[in-house]
């Protein structure tokens, strides 16, 4: 044959697609995300369900390997590493010192809530299944998913319109509650696997809790703080370097590398070195890229619809209801009083609504399944239903996840319309009058008035200096008696001597004849 040279094995055709997707992708990036709001993570999912097994059967991730779980956790593993490390560094200064309050409250007694909730709701959508074995299940789902958190709030509308404290909350809950999953998962593996409850509170507390968690966040801290000179190039490299050894110690690598990004830029000076590095932006983007084409590709929509286990599409689609609904929404709009980064409900109900289930949970899940064991066809006991059961009824809940919170921009900015209204006014008075901000009397009354007697205190005796602004106006355009806020760089001369502010914030309150009187 003439064309025998061609070799175009499904790893190649692999290559190809995923980089030909980053690079069209790329090219009207312009127009999808800052005109449709939409990220990598709806379009790549969609992108690797079109090309997978179940539609065009391009893109097979499962007919690569024999052993897919320990693939796909290995991909979904690197992929949060390195989006945790990343999100550890781009934390303001010493976050979680100063924030630790809100992180606690957000992190402990948040995913307690939904991990029992969303367990007693597999129980009962899924009957065959026990309470323990919807722990586990419940487990893989309790986390919320830093990767399409940052893909979001990193967003132009969420930059716009999320107020700057809050997304910061969310991004460093997210990185935070990943690592926090595996006490939550374990004691659920333990209770199922091990003979007595005693062995496995025991193991629980000393395994999970004391040398994954504990031990690995604080090897994760001293690793960061280590590698504190490590520029550019080290970016990748001490993330990778983190979860590789922590995890050969059998501890809690998500968090050890959340810790040791939060380590390296404890003092800023990391982040002062790397500013304008494009690098890790361009890393995360072809990452996420990556791992969610393979997300989509990899969904086993065969196996949504199990008759011997009662899994059927209905009863998915009202579990995701039912998560998006519960999981956290009502936790939230209980404790966000005690959250000084959140100000009312609205905000309360915004946090509750945004936490995707994406990447941590697929590896979440195939962290579970490697601890059970291979499961008998028809199942024989309530391990073997637990395995056949959770990849399903994760994957779907991921799959809903992703369309849900990856579309929700989109779908509340659509039919929005900004006008913009331009007038200029030429006009004969002092420049710096246009830096004159007009509040309501109501609003600003009162703390215009202490101001000014503040003000007035701190000057001692010097008299108070009169500004004349009855600057004939133009016809049409009266100056109404109302506060006037306005920053000014001055010099003001009194009749004791000479007061210099560099930077001067005065209070100018009108009255009806025109004369604005400055406190100084």
């Amino acid at each position: 044959m003439p064309w025998d040279f061609l070799d175009a094995s499904s790893t190649s055709v692999a290559y190809a697609l995923l980089g030909g997707f980053v690079v069209a992708y790329n090219l009207i990036s312009l127009i999808v995300k800052e005109r449709l709001y939409m990220n990598e993570v709806v379009l790549g999912t969609v992108f690797g369900i079109l090309l997978g097994p179940h539609v065009l059967g391009i893109f097979d991730p499962r007919s690569w390997t024999h052993v897919t779980d320990i693939l796909t956790r290995e991909i979904m593993r690197i992929v949060l590493a390195i989006g945790l490390f990343a999100i550890g560094v781009e934390l303001p200064t010493t976050y979680l010192a100063d924030h630790a309050k809100s992180l606690l409250i957000m992190v402990v007694p948040t995913m307690a809530f939904g991990w029992l909730i969303s367990a007693a709701f597999i129980h009962v959508l899924f009957p065959k299944l026990d309470f323990v074995s919807s722990l586990v299940i419940s487990a893989c789902l309790t986390p919320t998913d830093p990767i399409i958190s940052a893909a979001v709030i990193g967003g132009k509308f969420a930059v716009k319109s999320v107020p700057l404290p809050i997304r910061h909350l969310l991004i460093a809950e997210s990185a935070s509650n990943d690592g926090m999953a595996y006490p939550f998962l374990s004691i659920a593996i333990y209770l199922t696997t091990e003979a007595s409850r005693e062995t496995a509170f025991e193991k629980w507390f000393v395994i999970s809790w004391f040398y994954q968690v504990i031990l690995g966040t604080v090897l994760g801290a001293t690793i960061g703080f280590l590698g504190r000179e490590s520029y550019g190039a080290q970016y990748i490299g001490l993330a990778l370097f983190t979860t590789g050894a922590i995890n050969s110690l059998g501890n809690d690598d998500l968090l050890a590398t959340f810790a040791a990004g939060c380590a390296i830029s404890w003092d800023g000076h990391f982040n002062l070195q790397t500013k304008g590095d494009a690098f890790s932006p361009v890393l995360d983007l072809v990452l996420n890229c990556v791992c969610f084409i393979y997300i989509g590709a990899w969904l086993p929509f065969n196996q949504f619809h199990i008759s011997e286990l009662g899994i059927s599409p209905w009863r998915l689609v009202l579990l995701v209801l039912v998560i998006l609904a519960l999981r956290r929404i009502p936790c939230l709009l209980i404790l966000y009083k005690w959250l000084p980064e959140v100000s009312n409900w609205r905000e309360a109900l915004f946090c509750g609504h945004f936490g995707p289930i994406g990447v941590g949970a697929v590896f979440i899940s195939t962290l579970a399944q490697s601890r059970l064991e291979v499961p008998q066809n028809p199942p024989s006991s309530q391990q073997d239903l637990l395995a056949i059961a959770l990849q399903p009824i994760v994957s779907f809940v991921v799959l809903g996840s992703i369309l849900t919170h990856g579309l929700s921009i989109p779908f509340f900015s659509a039919g929005r319309r900004t006008l913009t209204l331009t007038r200029s006014l030429i006009t004969d008075k002092p420049d710096w009058l246009q830096w004159v901000r007009r509040v309501p009397p109501q609003e600003d009354a009162e703390r215009a008035a202490v101001a000014s007697a503040n003000a007035t205190q701190r000057a001692g005796q010097n008299p108070v200096e009169w500004l004349d602004l009855s600057i004939p106006s133009p016809e049409g355009v009266k100056i109404p008696r109302e506060v006037l806020k306005f920053k000014e760089d001055a010099r003001i001369n009194t009749m004791q001597g000479i007061m210099v502010k560099e930077e001067r914030v005065a209070t100018a309150v009108a009255d009806e004849s025109g004369i604005v009187r400055r406190d100084s």
